[in-house]
């Protein structure tokens, strides 16, 4: 059976939750605790962080990576897009989402980050997703019809946006709408730890 090593607020390690729900496999979450963090994770992981995922001898780190192993472990429903075009540019858009969104979701995460570089990245996230958001106007999730990798990857932010104190305007109001339909999925109801469902009261 699969286990997760899973940050409980971690918007990296709901990402993997997401999948595993999707998936409606069997698997096993182990709750870390981030101001605590077992001795063993440095030891699976070298660089100490959550998600870790450990099935048999396999030990993966890193969500993305851990998310198309998955996916191509259990293919149905399948996540990343079946043609090799797409599917090489769907990682590209998750590598693009990790160096212009991400990057700035872990100052929001780093207790030690300045006010202005809180300021900063919560400016920035705003301001791309505000550039994407037309695209939710008419269809109804990253892809299209169909739900994948990159509704998966970008819910956790959205789940978090008043918890980060990110401002929404009016021109975001369709990745708002879009976000609901994220949030309204059962994988993404079940994938909520009670410290994730807290951040929403």
């Amino acid at each position: 059976m699969m286990k997760l090593y899973s940050g409980t607020s971690c918007p990296f390690s709901h990402r993997c939750r997401i999948v595993l729900f999707e998936k409606g496999m069997d698997f096993e979450i182990l709750d870390v605790d981030m101001h605590s963090k077992p001795e063993d994770l440095a030891v699976m992981n070298p660089y100490n962080e959550v998600p870790v995922l450990v099935e048999r001898d396999l030990t993966l780190y890193e969500s993305n990576i851990i998310n198309e192993y998955i996916d191509e472990r259990f293919p149905h429903p399948q996540l990343m897009p079946a043609d090799p075009v797409m599917r090489a540019r769907t990682r590209l858009m998750l590598f693009n989402f990790e160096r212009e969104l991400f990057i700035h979701v872990k100052t929001l995460e780093d207790a030690s980050s300045s006010k202005k570089d809180l300021e900063k990245a919560r400016a920035t996230i705003r301001d791309s997703l505000t550039q994407i958001a037309p695209i939710f106007a008419k269809q109804k999730y990253m892809l299209g019809e169909e739900f994948s990798m990159l509704d998966v990857a970008i819910a956790p932010l959205l789940w978090r946006f008043e918890h980060y104190g990110i401002e929404s305007t009016k021109a975001m109001a369709p990745i708002l709408k879009y976000a609901e339909r994220l949030f309204s999925r059962q994988a993404f109801i079940d994938s909520l730890t009670p410290n994730e469902k807290a951040m929403r009261k």
